[in-house]
């Protein structure tokens, strides 16, 4: 009796078994799945949005609609800061967000996104993919449940706008500035108050006097924020930000859980979209500083004394923060010396032929 029941149960399963992979492949074919991200930025800000658009646009597409991914903006699900946490505790399966907002939990974080006096965006992609970048942050990041995959760039940002010109470094002594990541410890050090306040919030803050000045982006979110209303002086260059980075994350056990074909898809997706980010904005940047500084804005360099206060403070800041986290160092050194290497290198070629073409060219007219 025991043998027969053995073989009846045997043969049940030899049966169910190909019936299962069958409605778990959906006849042959990969499965479908609907994922949620979050984005930690606002519609409004179409350019850094759109990158998650344009990556869940080719995920559909490369997969016949079987592998969706809804992007949700800052808010909607949570709010903008909150989109690490929300992937790692599994609240959505996807995020997209800029990892120097988590400074906070570790400063190694920024490395992800744009440290002061760093690496320009070109150089950020090459750190990341050619210098050994993605394997540290990935290092980082498997410790908060999540698989990062790079998404976007914006290029070298803006330093700003201020309601009062800046001199000197006596000038920081006070300011109350809407920063983020690392460079807000600088800005402390030489006695600004720096402020964290996500991007929707900006415009009434500085337009109500709470904070004396604020840095975004660039010229093309900037107009469309509307901060040349509330703030006269737009500063460059933004010495914290030469190439910011934006980062999807994604929930380990969602990636581990995905079909090798759509991990390969949802990369090359992410990589689509990193590069659409940035010729977008290169593409929009030019006309709307004219029509920012037509309008009356003041468009100024930081003075030269206030950058080399910056770089000494950034420095120091560094040296200590290396001393008391052993992750920070390890990214640190490594990045450091990628980043001399490409100053060198850039120093070269790029920065003369630069060079030589500004000299052609005055704002807006030719020489």
């Amino acid at each position: 009796m025991q043998r027969r029941s053995f073989l009846k149960s045997a043969a049940a399963g030899s049966l169910a078994g190909p019936a299962v992979v069958r409605a778990q492949s959906l006849d042959g074919r990969l499965p479908e799945i609907k994922w949620r991200l979050a984005s930690s930025f606002p519609k409004s800000l179409d350019t850094i949005f759109i990158a998650a658009e344009t990556m869940a646009q080719r995920v559909a597409a490369a997969t016949g609609n079987r592998f969706q991914i809804r992007v949700f903006p800052a808010g909607e699900i949570v709010p903008g800061p909150q989109v690490l946490d929300a992937v790692k505790d599994g609240t959505v399966e996807i995020g997209h967000s800029a990892s120097y907002y988590y400074v906070g939990k570790d400063p190694t974080f920024a490395f992800d996104t744009a440290m002061p006096f760093g690496l320009n965006s070109r150089q950020q992609s090459a750190w990341i993919f050619n210098g050994g970048g993605l394997e540290l942050m990935r290092e980082l990041f498997r410790g908060y449940n999540i698989y990062n995959i790079p998404l976007g760039n914006t290029g070298v940002q803006m330093g700003g706008w201020y309601r009062n010109e800046i001199r000197t470094v006596d000038d920081l002594k006070g300011l109350k500035m809407r920063i983020g990541g690392f460079a807000g410890q600088v800005i402390a050090r030489l006695g600004a108050v720096p402020q964290q306040i996500p991007g929707g919030d900006v415009y009434p803050a500085l337009e109500k006097g709470t904070i004396d000045a604020a840095e975004w982006v660039g010229p093309y979110d900037d107009l469309k924020l509307g901060f040349n209303k509330v703030a006269k002086y737009y500063y460059y260059p933004g010495w914290w930000e030469g190439g910011p980075q934006l980062t999807a994350y994604v929930n380990l056990k969602q990636w581990n859980g995905l079909p090798k074909e759509y991990q390969t898809v949802l990369e090359d997706a992410c990589m689509v979209g990193h590069i659409d980010m940035q010729t977008r904005y290169d593409a929009k940047n030019p006309k709307a500083l004219k029509e920012l500084v037509g309008s009356g804005t003041v468009l100024k360099p930081f003075p030269a004394e206030v950058m080399a206060a910056c770089y000494k403070a950034t420095l120091e800041i560094y040296d200590e923060t290396a001393a008391k986290n052993p992750r920070f160092k390890k990214v640190y050194e490594a990045w450091r010396k990628f980043r001399d290497e490409q100053l060198q290198w850039f120093a070269v070629a790029e920065n003369r032929y630069d060079n030589f073409m500004q000299a052609t060219r005055t704002f807006g007219q030719k020489k």
